[in-house]
C-alpha cells in the first residue's frame, strides 16, 4: 500500500508546480511513519525537490534526514545517492569546499557496496571540480582513479570519458601535444562503439580546436609543421561537422561553424568565414545554450569589426554582450566590453569608448577575484584536506589502541592507568601539534592572502591609474577635437567668403567684358556707319549737283529761246538720263534710311517669288534689251517663300540692275531657284566684269557696312553706291542671308537664302 502510495504520489507531482510537488511529497511523508527504504526514497524525492528550488537550507535538512535513516537501516546505496546529489547541487553553485567533501562522501558509500561504475562516475565529476578551482594536479589524480576502474570494469565507453577529461587538463595547460595523446585514444574507444556517434563528433572537433590552439613548440612535439595546423584543424571541424549535421546535434554543428569560421578567417577566406559564423549564430540561437548563442554572436561580431562594418559588429556584440551579462559569462562579457571599446574609439565616439572600457575593466576585475576566491578555496581545501587526514589518523590509532586494551585487560589490569597516561600524553603532543600544525598552515595561508590582496590592490591601482590616464587622454583628445572642429568651422566660413568674393569678382569682370565687346562692337558699327553716312553724303552731294546744274543750264537755254531742236532734243535726252539717275539714287537713300531708324520692321508673309521675279524682269528688260544682255529667268513657278514683297522687289531689282550694269553686250544672267530643308535659295549670275577677290571677301564678311563708292559700268553707267548695301541689309531683316561668289569663267553670282515658312 505505501509503494502504491509513492509511485502515485511521483506521478501525480510530474503534472504539478514545483510548490505543488513539494506539498504533495510532504504530505505523503507526514504519512508514511515506518523508517523502511521507502521513507528514505521519500526523503531524497524531497530533498531533490529542494535542490530544484536551490533551498540549501532544506537541501541540508532532508539530505542529512535520507542518510541517517539509510545507515539506520544499512542502505548505504541511498546514502550513497544522497552524497552524490548534495555534492552535484554545492558543485553547481560553486561551493567548492562543500561539494568535495560530498563527494567523498560518496565514493566511500559507493565503496562499501561496491558499487564501481558510481565510484568512477563521482570521481570524473569530482575531478571536474578540481578542474574548475583549478587544481590539475588533484583533477588528474580523480581523472586516473576513474579510468583505473573503467578499466578494470571494461567499460570503455567511460574510459574514452576519461581520456577526454585529462585532455581537457592538458590543454588548459598549453600542452596540446599531450592532450592529443588522449584524445586520439579516446577517438579509438569510440569509433570502437560507434564511429557516428556524438561523442565521436566532439573529439573530432577537441582535436580540431587542439591544433587551432597549438603552439609551434607544441606542434613541433607533434611532428607538424605550423603550415599543415590549419588544415588538420579543418579537416576535423569537418569531420564533426559531417557527423553532428547526420545526428541533427545542433549544439555540436553551431559549436563546428564558429570554429571552421576562425579557420576560414585565418586563411583569408573572408566569405567562407562569414558564411560559416552566421550559421553558427543562427543554429545557436535555436538552441538553449545560451554561453554557446553568445560565443558565435562574438565571433561574429568580431569578424565585422576586423573586417571594419562597425555597423554590425555593434548591433551583435551589444547582443553578445547583454547574453554573457545575462548567464554570467564573463569571458564573452568582459572580450565583448573591450571589442565595444575598441570600435567606439575607432569612430573617435570617445564617450561610449570610456563607458565600454570601464565595462571591461569592472568584468577584467571580477574574473581577477574570483580566480584569487578559487586560489585562496584551493589551499583551503588542500588545509582542511590535512587537517581531516590527520584527525581521521589519530581517530584511527585512538581506536585501535582501544581495542587492543580491551583485548589485553585482564593481563594488564596494572599497567592501564600508565597506558592511559602515556596515551593522553601522545595525544595531547599530537594535538599541540596538530595546532601548531594549523596555526603555521593558518598563519601561511594569511600571509599568502595578504600577498594576494596586495597584488589585487596593487593591481586595481594600476588599472585607476590606467583609467585616469585614458580619462585625461580622452578628455585632451575631446578639447583638441573642439579646437579642431571651430578651426574647421572659421577656416570653412572664410573660405566660403574667399570664394563667393571672388565668384562676384569674376562675375562682375564677367559682365564688365561683356559690357565692354557690346559697346565696342557697338562703336565699331557707329563708326562704319559714321563713315558710310560720309561716303553716302559726298556721293550724293556730287552726284546731285550735275543733273541740277544741268537742270539750270537748259532752262537758260529755253529762255534764251535759240536752241536748234537737235541740240534741244540731246540736251533734253541727257537730262533726262542725269534726272532718271538721281531718282534712283534718291529713292534708295531714302529707304536705306528708313532700314536705318528704330522700329523699322518688314512686313513677313508667303508670297509667290516667282510671280514677283518676273514683274521685275519685265521692268527692267527694257535696260536690258537697250544693252544687248539676255536675261534668263530659270525659276520654276509658283516658288513661295516668307518675306517682305517690297524689300524683296528692291533686292532683285538692284541685283539683276546692277548684273545689266556689268554685263558687256551679248552678255547672258541666269536666274535660278532651289527648295531645300525649308530655305529658299535664289541665285543671279551674269557674265559681266565680276568682283575681285578682296572685294568678295569683304562683302561676305559679316557686319560688312560697305557703301557710298560707285563703280561705271560696261557702257559708262553710273551707280548709286547703296545698292548692295541695301541689298544686304533688307535680307537681314528678312532673316535671310546673302553672299557673292565668283562665275567661272567670267563674272558673278548673288546667292540669296530665304525662309519658305515661319
Amino acid at each position: 500500500m505505501i509503494w502504491i502510495l509513492l509511485f502515485s504520489a511521483q506521478a501525480f507531482s510530474q503534472s504539478l508546480s514545483p510548490q505543488m510537488r513539494l506539498d504533495s511529497l510532504l504530505s505523503v511523508n507526514q504519512k508514511i511513519q515506518r523508517n523502511d527504504s521507502t521513507k528514505v526514497k521519500i526523503l531524497l524525492e524531497l530533498s531533490r525537490q529542494y535542490i530544484y528550488m536551490n533551498n540549501e537550507d532544506k537541501v541540508e535538512e532532508f539530505t542529512d534526514k535520507a542518510i541517517d535513516l539509510a545507515q539506520k537501516i544499512d542502505q548505504k546505496k541511498f546514502s550513497a545517492t544522497a552524497y552524490y546529489r548534495r555534492a552535484a547541487f554545492y558543485h553547481g553553485n560553486s561551493n567548492h569546499q562543500k561539494a568535495e567533501e560530498n563527494y567523498l562522501m560518496a565514493i566511500n558509500e559507493y565503496a562499501a557496496v561496491n558499487n564501481l561504475n558510481r565510484i568512477g562516475g563521482t570521481y570524473i565529476d569530482l575531478g571536474k571540480l578540481y578542474a574548475s578551482i583549478p587544481d590539475y594536479a588533484k583533477a588528474l589524480e580523480a581523472n586516473q582513479k576513474a579510468l583505473a576502474i573503467y578499466e578494470k570494469t571494461n567499460n570503455e565507453r567511460d574510459r574514452a570519458r576519461c581520456y577526454t577529461n585529462i585532455s581537457d587538463i592538458y590543454q588548459d595547460l598549453g600542452q596540446q601535444s599531450q592532450a592529443l595523446v588522449y584524445l586520439k585514444m579516446a577517438l579509438k574507444l569510440f569509433n570502437k562503439k560507434d564511429e557516428q556517434s556524438s561523442e565521436a563528433a566532439l573529439v573530432h572537433h577537441m582535436i580540431g580546436r587542439n591544433y587551432l590552439e597549438a603552439s609551434a613548440a607544441e606542434l613541433a612535439k607533434m611532428n607538424i609543421r605550423s603550415n599543415d595546423k590549419l588544415r588538420l584543424a579543418l579537416d576535423h571541424f569537418s569531420k564533426s561537422l559531417k557527423t553532428a549535421e547526420a545526428l541533427e546535434n545542433h549544439k555540436i554543428v553551431a559549436s563546428n561553424m564558429r570554429s571552421i569560421g576562425n579557420v576560414y578567417n585565418e586563411l583569408g577566406s573572408k566569405e567562407f568565414a562569414l558564411n560559416s559564423y552566421l550559421k553558427s549564430v543562427d543554429l545557436s540561437k535555436q538552441e538553449d545554450d545560451k554561453n554557446e548563442y553568445a560565443a558565435s554572436l562574438y565571433a561574429l561580431g568580431n569578424f565585422y569589426r576586423e573586417e571594419g562594418d562597425f555597423g554590425n559588429a555593434i548591433v551583435l556584440l551589444n547582443n553578445s554582450l547583454r547574453v554573457a551579462q545575462e548567464n554570467n559569462a564573463l569571458d564573452l562579457e568582459r572580450n565583448s566590453a573591450l571589442a565595444l571599446s575598441d570600435i567606439y574609439e575607432k569612430e573617435r565616439d570617445y564617450n561610449k569608448s570610456l563607458f565600454f572600457y570601464k565595462k571591461y575593466i569592472n568584468v577584467r576585475d571580477r574574473i581577477f577575484n574570483e580566480d584569487k576566491e578559487k586560489e585562496v578555496t584551493r589551499r583551503q581545501m588542500q588545509l582542511d584536506f590535512g587537517v581531516k587526514e590527520r584527525d581521521f589518523l589519530l581517530h584511527q590509532r585512538l581506536t585501535d589502541g582501544e581495542l587492543q586494551r580491551q583485548v589485553l585487560l585482564a593481563q594488564r589490569q596494572q599497567q592501564e592507568l600508565i597506558l592511559k597516561k602515556q596515551q593522553l600524553a601522545l595525544s595531547d603532543k599530537e594535538r599541540s601539534l596538530q595546532r601548531l600544525t594549523f596555526l603555521k598552515k593558518q598563519a601561511d595561508l594569511e600571509i599568502e592572502r595578504e600577498i594576494q590582496a596586495g597584488k589585487f590592490e596593487r593591481a586595481k591601482m594600476q588599472a585607476r591609474y590606467e583609467t585616469s590616464l585614458r580619462d585625461k587622454q580622452i578628455s585632451k583628445q575631446e578639447q583638441q577635437i573642439k579646437f579642431d572642429w571651430k578651426i574647421k568651422i572659421f577656416l570653412t566660413i572664410a573660405i566660403t567668403l574667399i570664394l563667393l568674393a571672388a565668384l562676384l569678382i569674376f562675375f562682375n569682370q564677367r559682365k564688365t567684358n561683356r559690357l565692354n565687346k557690346i559697346i565696342n562692337h557697338q562703336k565699331r558699327e557707329l563708326e562704319q556707319l559714321s563713315r558710310v553716312k560720309d561716303r553716302i553724303f559726298s556721293a550724293v552731294s556730287h552726284d546731285m549737283r550735275v543733273p541740277i546744274n544741268s537742270l539750270i543750264s537748259f532752262i537758260q537755254l529755253l529762255e534764251a529761246g535759240n536752241i536748234e531742236q537737235e541740240k534741244l532734243n540731246r540736251y533734253a535726252a541727257s537730262l533726262k538720263h542725269n534726272l532718271a539717275y538721281t531718282s534712283t539714287m534718291m529713292e534708295n537713300l531714302l529707304n536705306w534710311a528708313a532700314s536705318q531708324m528704330q522700329g523699322f520692321n518688314p512686313y513677313l508673309e508667303q508670297i509667290d517669288v516667282s510671280a514677283l521675279l518676273k514683274e521685275i524682269q519685265q521692268a527692267l528688260q527694257s535696260a536690258a534689251d537697250e544693252k544687248g544682255v539676255n536675261i534668263h529667268n530659270q525659276m520654276p513657278e509658283h516658288i513661295y517663300g516668307k518675306t517682305d514683297s517690297n524689300m524683296l522687289s528692291l533686292v532683285l531689282r538692284n541685283l539683276v540692275s546692277n548684273a545689266i550694269k556689268f554685263t558687256p553686250q551679248g552678255g547672258n544672267i541666269n536666274i535660278t531657284a532651289n527648295e531645300a530643308d525649308n530655305r529658299l535659295q535664289i541665285k543671279i549670275a551674269d557674265t559681266g566684269l565680276g568682283l575681285t577677290a578682296k572685294q568678295i571677301n569683304h562683302f561676305n564678311h559679316v557686319g560688312h557696312l560697305g557703301a557710298g563708292v560707285t563703280t561705271l559700268g560696261t557702257n559708262r553707267e553710273k551707280g548709286t553706291g547703296l545698292g548692295l548695301l541695301l541689298c544686304r541689309t533688307f535680307v537681314g531683316l528678312m532673316d535671310g542671308k546673302i553672299t557673292v561668289e565668283s562665275n567661272s569663267p567670267q563674272g558673278s553670282v548673288f546667292i540669296i537664302e530665304l525662309s519658305k515658312e515661319s
